[in-house]
């Protein structure tokens, strides 16, 4: 199964003089991604990987502190740069990739619904922004509404309960 990385936190500052860095959470899912492989980068083609060796602080302000960053001078190096997780095809957090940003939106039965604006984070779950001919459509990103997602074709399929499109 290929992986690619995904982007989950961005690193905002050097805290103390150990190396330790302040984060800042990109998705809601963060703590359960922090425990894949992670790295390190600019860019997701650009990365080196680290290992975190401790966490500190609370889950809205976390701090980490990776193996081999034992000096606030190594910490400030990591500023600005983005933490990523490996993660697999398959793998749930798909549902609210970037890449699917003006993917086409079709129903299980193939009728066109839309495109795919914008991705809402709300307090329980993402909601997908669906655009067609001016008119905008909600979609929650729950198992009961999407049915499948194709990064690569850029096409998500979805199940729709009566009324959703309406």
């Amino acid at each position: 199964m290929k992986t690619k990385l995904f982007a989950i936190a961005k690193i905002t500052k050097a805290t103390g003089l150990k190396g330790a860095v302040g984060v800042r959470p990109l998705i809601r899912q963060f703590e359960d991604y922090v425990k894949n492989d992670l790295f390190v980068g600019f860019d997701p083609n650009l990365t080196s990987d680290v290992k975190l060796a401790n966490k500190y602080g609370t889950e809205k302000k976390p701090q980490f502190h990776f193996e081999g960053f034992d000096s606030r001078d190594e910490a400030e190096s990591m500023i600005g740069k983005t933490l990523f997780a490996s993660i697999t095809d398959k793998d749930p957090i798909n549902l609210i990739s970037p890449e699917l940003i003006g993917s086409s939106v079709v129903t299980v039965s193939s009728d066109f619904v839309g495109k795919l604006v914008e991705m809402i984070s709300l307090p329980n779950h993402e909601v997908y922004v669906i655009s067609n001919n001016g008119k905008e459509v909600l979609i929650p990103v729950v198992p009961e509404f999407i049915h499948s997602v194709d990064i690569a074709d850029k096409v998500i399929s979805i199940s729709p309960v009566e009324g959703l499109l309406d």
